[in-house]
């Protein structure tokens, strides 16, 4: 906790932004802290709440302290606020960035006030320790001669990596892509996560000792009969990689984009690794963007970053009710509320309950596309289109962002004659094991497309199985 009356004392506050109309020229960070002693009255609105329910199930999926650093940041003991943040998170200046903080709906002062600002106390920490240099490498006192492949290098599968590599394993790291980092690098655009946060953080776990092996495309570049005589256990950690496509007359015409095509070459674009030409750009084009969610948002940052002119963002689902006040409806469960994102407010028009029915166009692009509204029962669970309600609009460009459906079913999968659960994803057990002995799963790729945080979690989780596997194998 913090101050007993804090939370009576001091409102909420939030670290401020950039203009929408100044963001919008860079691709850099926009977001500005709170000042050390703002941050302090934030970690005294923490409140002796009895049950913290900020890091149980509905809070935090990788079970911060958070009342304990909370406490400690308004104390001004920041060393000891990291300490206790890094016994839970491996990479705080990820989730201080992406994740969308169950842990604030969960507060108990969200039951009917402003929660305490968790994340950017969070992120806040983590940046101090960076600065003061309290994050350093951690090698290994000893080693236990075991050697581990991790095949992935996002969230999940670097997690899992530094854990494994702190307890003495030889760990090698494997990223089909140029640069580790996965869905970080790749398909996080850098005003929300700029690359040198990554680099940062890789330099201390190749201090560690962990082995990085990128452009190798494991099940191509790399058999499983290589992975199973040289390295004691697997770990796959690839992701949600098999995109929700759109079967629709037309889908295939040029212009129309999966979601994490266009993210990928802006990123490599941004980092200097592709040129103009190659780039999917935005620039004086009508955009459709295809879905929701935070993939979505993330397209429309970028297009307005690229000059589009103008930005449709649609949904299936309903519009979900507006809540004006601070608190949260469903406390301590998170709420389906409308949002609005950082990327919304630079300027997009956004519609709910259209389906996209047929895409029209030639060799040279997509032209024009061919819509109907929907309407939903109240449980959701079944839709119907509304007689009459057909309209068209012109589109230069489309992307589809519509989440992922399960972990793609590559070489490597089938070569392991994996199991998958009957989503599509790879089937473990509550050790984290796959259908194969001694090869496991975490993040995405078991669990289905999910957050940064929880992915952590998983790597953690999977660690701690594959030490207690090789326990028993000796």
């Amino acid at each position: 906790m913090g101050k007993p009356t804090g939370f009576m004392e001091f409102p909420a506050e939030h670290y401020t932004s950039e203009k929408p109309e100044e963001r919008v020229r860079h691709f850099k960070e926009f977001t500005r802290s709170l000042k050390t002693d703002e941050l302090s009255r934030q970690g005294a609105r923490c409140m002796d709440c009895g049950i913290p329910f900020c890091h149980s199930n509905y809070g935090c999926p990788v079970y911060n302290l958070i009342p304990e650093w909370n406490d400690l940041v308004y104390r001004g003991l920041w060393k000891e606020a990291y300490d206790r943040l890094d016994q839970t998170n491996n990479f705080p200046e990820f989730t201080g960035r992406l994740c969308p903080a169950p842990c604030e709906t969960a507060c108990t002062l969200s039951i009917n006030d402003h929660p305490v600002t968790i994340k950017q106390i969070e992120l806040a920490i983590i940046e101090r320790a960076f600065e003061r240099g309290w994050v350093i490498p951690r090698p290994p006192s000893h080693e236990t001669g075991r050697k581990i492949a991790v095949i992935g290098s996002g969230p999940a599968g670097l997690a899992a990596a530094q854990q494994l590599r702190r307890t003495g394993h030889m760990v090698t790291v494997f990223e089909k892509s140029p640069k580790p980092g996965g869905l970080l690098r790749y398909g996080i655009p850098d005003f929300k996560l700029e690359k040198w946060l990554i680099d940062r953080r890789l330099s201390q776990l190749h201090d560690e000792g962990i082995v990085f092996e990128s452009n190798i495309d494991v099940g191509e570049d790399i058999s499983v009969r290589y992975l199973h005589k040289s390295f004691d256990a697997i770990l796959i950690a690839t992701g949600a990689g098999e995109p929700r496509r759109l079967d629709v007359p037309g889908a295939n015409l040029p212009g129309i984009y999966l979601a994490m095509d266009y993210l990928t070459r802006s990123n490599l674009y941004v980092d200097g690794m592709l040129n103009e030409a190659e780039l999917i750009s935005a620039r004086d084009k009508n955009v459709l963007v295809i879905g929701g969610g935070d993939t979505g948002s993330d397209c429309i940052g970028t297009a307005n970053r690229q000059g589009a002119r103008h930005i449709l963002q649609i949904e299936i689902l309903p519009k979900p009710e507006a809540q004006n006040e601070p608190w949260n409806p469903v406390w301590p469960k998170w709420p389906n509320i409308l949002r609005t994102s950082s990327s919304q407010e630079e300027g997009c028009e956004r519609e709910w309950g259209i389906a996209t029915r047929s895409f029209q166009g030639d060799l040279r692009g997509v032209q024009r596309v061919h819509f109907k509204r929907v309407a939903w029962s109240s449980d959701l669970s079944h839709m119907k289109e509304i007689a009459g309600s057909g309209f068209s609009r012109n589109f230069e460009l489309v992307i589809l962002a519509m989440g992922f459906i399960h972990v793609e079913h590559n070489r490597l999968l089938q070569e392991f004659n994996m199991e998958f659960d009957k989503r599509g994803n790879i089937r473990t057990d509550v050790a984290l094991m796959s259908s194969v002995a001694g090869v496991f799963a975490a993040g995405d790729a078991c669990s289905g497309a999910s957050l940064v945080v929880r992915a952590i979690y998983q790597g953690r989780a999977a660690a701690r199985a594959i030490n207690t596997f090789l326990k028993q194998k000796i």
